[in-house]
């Protein structure tokens, strides 16, 4: 895998989970302040669109992960 899938396999995951736990029809609700999460996510990604800078992506790139396109 390269550091671009890891970076949107995280995001998707971490949407997801927010998702589950933050919406109240959810049987793993916990806290409506869970879709506060699926918000950071959603602007860091954003960001990361506009501006081609990823904290994680460097992370994974300084692992050894190899970088992608």
């Amino acid at each position: 895998m390269t550091s671009w899938q890891i970076v949107r396999l995280f995001a998707g995951t971490f949407i997801l989970v927010s998702l589950a736990l933050g919406v109240p029809s959810s049987p793993l609700f916990v806290s409506g302040w869970w879709l506060a999460l699926t918000a950071f996510v959603g602007a860091n990604l954003l960001q990361s669109a506009l501006t081609r800078w990823c904290p994680l992506e460097i992370i994974l790139r300084r692992l050894g992960v190899r970088s992608g396109c």
